[in-house]
This record gives structure tokens, sequence and C-alpha cells, in this order.
């Protein structure tokens, strides 16, 4: 949806893994699987909540007149996230996405300005969202809702459903870094918010937030220091398979830059297999900090995603697309996810849509066979039929 900012401003401007363990089938917690051993679901923009009815009647109205073209469909925005605890806790999620804005000096996205056209107040009252720091929410201005108004509360809470449960399967953090606004594309909009740039600074403060939170030495945290090991480069330990086991990350989070432009690339900066830093980064192979690669494209990817998955790679890829697959109950996508093996299986739907079943929604949900919460990879553990409950 974020691609379609420029157009959309042109027509405005006009459960714990040791209870798991037991239930599937007497296994302990030194199980020798390795984290890029199983697979699990993750949800898409973790965050995000519904925008503003209003806001959404509106774009809705452009888009039937056809102001807006048939790839721009605000329905793609319509769906709603359960807070991150109870995704963990009710749903098994064990992996998250975060946007993060970069606001250093804070306010930057405290107005809502896209409100003035349904002649509301554009103020959010969001006291946290005047302090400095990362923000989180979609697409300021237009979609701006979210469960955690800022990368810190997010944490925080995620950090206390982990103490919670000691021994909770890993949890796979995305935090896909935004540059680009609706104010930044059309110079009409003037009143519209403008991003800060993804630099070198907001790189430290990146790696400092997290550690505001789970402590400078990131005891919590499985960082690429520890994948690397005595390894020349991160893509060799990860080739080597050198990933730590369950056992070793049982209590832990591990968090992974999707970094819009280049901010991938700078946060690699100085720090070689990304040495000292807190995160991984989404990488091709080839590479010497390659250890997580992306491809959203579970169909048209599916044997590069095996490929990398028998290499030695965790892949990230998705089950579903904006709202589609849960209006029109199409499994194809989630199919192809589940068989490529990707270990990080993303979707907007690990419960059905709350509207469902009515004859917009179909009760699309993504879940493994046989339910659970993970369950051993086949590519990367052959031969090894686990599930954890």
């Amino acid at each position: 949806m974020k691609q379609y900012l420029p157009l959309f401003a042109l027509v405005l401007v006009g459960l714990s893994f040791s209870k798991d363990i037991k239930k599937a089938g007497g296994e302990t917690p030194s199980d020798n699987l390795k984290i890029n051993q199983i697979q699990i679901i993750a949800s898409h923009n973790s965050y995000h909540m519904r925008t503003d009815a209003a806001v959404l009647r509106f774009l809705n109205g452009l888009y039937k007149m056809h102001i807006l073209p048939a790839d721009q469909n605000p329905q793609w925005i319509d769906y709603n996230h359960a807070p991150l605890t109870e995704q963990l806790e009710k749903y098994g999620v064990r992996g998250l996405e975060l946007d993060v804005w970069n606001d250093p000096e804070g306010g930057r996205f405290y107005d809502r300005m896209c409100r003035k056209f349904v002649f509301k107040p554009v103020a959010s009252r969001e006291e946290a969202l005047k302090q400095p720091g990362f923000k989180l929410l979609h697409i300021p201005d237009i979609d701006f809702i979210s469960t955690n108004p800022t990368l810190v509360s997010a944490l925080q809470e995620i950090k206390k459903w982990s103490d919670a449960h000691p021994d909770h399967l890993p949890v796979f953090i995305n935090i896909e870094t935004e540059v680009s606004t609706v104010g930044d594309d059309v110079k009409l909009l003037k009143d519209f918010c403008h991003a800060a740039p993804f630099d070198s600074l907001a790189s430290e403060n990146l790696d400092h937030e997290v550690k505001s939170v789970f402590g400078e030495a990131l005891h919590g945290v499985i960082t690429p220091d520890m994948v690397r090991g005595n390894y020349a480069t991160l893509e060799q330990a990860a080739l080597a398979g050198n990933w730590p086991t369950l056992q070793a990350a049982a209590g832990k989070v591990i968090f992974i830059i999707d970094g819009d432009g280049n901010s991938g690339d700078i946060y690699k900066v100085g720090h070689p297999s990304l040495k000292g830093r807190a995160m991984f980064v989404y990488s091709n192979p080839g590479t010497p900090e390659a250890a997580f690669v992306i491809k959203n494209g579970a169909k048209d990817e599916y044997a590069d995603i095996q490929k990398c998955v028998k290499q030695g790679y965790i892949v990230r890829t998705r089950c579903d697309d904006g709202t589609k697959q849960a209006r029109t109950g199409d499994y194809t996508d989630m199919k192809a996810a589940l068989c490529s093996w990707a270990q990080i299986v993303s979707t907007d739907y690990y419960r059905p849509d709350s509207r469902a079943p009515s004859k917009a929604w179909t009760t699309y949900h993504v879940q493994l066979p046989g339910g659970g919460i993970a369950r051993a990879d086949s590519i990367s553990a052959p031969g090894i039929q686990k599930t954890f409950k």
C-alpha cells in the first residue's frame, strides 16, 4: 500500500515453549533442533489497526468514483490486529513486524492531516507521539492508528510477555524502517508530515532503543555476533549451520531490519558482518551479512526459497497481500508459503477477520497443518516430524 502514497496524495489535494514440547510427544527442552530448522507463523504489520472510519469511507468513496485506480484500493488497509501480547499468547504468533519512523525531535507524527478532509480535528492527542524516538504507524496522515504508538512501548510489551514465558520459542521481529511520506512525495501538501532520514545516527538510536528495553548486554536477544561466532563472516556462519539451538534460544527474541531504500546498508556501515549490532539485516545471498533472506512471493519464488532454506539461510515469505485472500477465501499463496518451508511465514490473518463470515468476508486464516505454534522444517531438518502445540 505504501507505494501508492503519491497518487493518494494527489487525490487528497483535490504460549510457552516448555509446555509446547510436552504436548508434542514427550520431547524435552534439550531438543537439538536449531532456530533455522523450524517454521513459524508471523504477523504482518503487527501493530496495525483499522484507520479512522471516516477517513476510510472517504478513501473508499474516491475509489468507487474511479478517482483512484484499481491497484490502489483502500480496502487493502481495512484490517485489524490484536494487541501484541494477545498475538503471542492466544494465537501463538512467533514473528512480529514493526514499521518504524525516525522522529529524533518528537512530534513529527502527532497530527493526522487526512482528517481535515472529513472535517475532524487533526491532532492525535497521543502524548507519546510528542516525545523523541521511533514511532510505529503504517502511512502517516492516512493510516495512522497503532496498538503501540512508539517502538519502545512495543518492545516493552514484548519483553514483559517474554519475561513471563522464559521458555518460549524465539520470537522473530521484523523492523521495517520507513523513509517516505505523502508530504515528501507531493510538495503541494505542505501541511502533511515529512519523514526524517534513516542515517547513521538513526542506526545508533535504533540499537539504543532496543538496549533501553532489553539491556545493554542484550541477554534476551539473539545477535549477529552470537551466530557469527568464530567465522569470518555472518554468511559463512549461517551456511555452516552455526545457528543457536532451540534450547539456547528459549525465551529470546531476534531482530531483523527490512529497510526502505538503503536503510539496511546504512545500518551495516562500520559493522562488517554486523559486528556489534543488535539486529540482523535481510541481505542477498553471497554478501557477508547474509543470514536472513526475504522472498515475499511464495508462488513465484518457490524454488528460490527452498534453495535458500537448504543452504542454511532463514527465509521470510508471505501468505497474503492486503485483504484479498480474506475476502476471496483463496488459500493458494498460503499453501505455497507453507510448502516452500520458508521458516518465517507472514500473514495478516492468524485469525479470521472479525466480520467473517459475511457477504464481504470469508473465514480465511493461516495456521500450520494440524495447528500448533511451530513445526520442524522439512528441508532444513529432513526426516524430523515435530510440532510444537
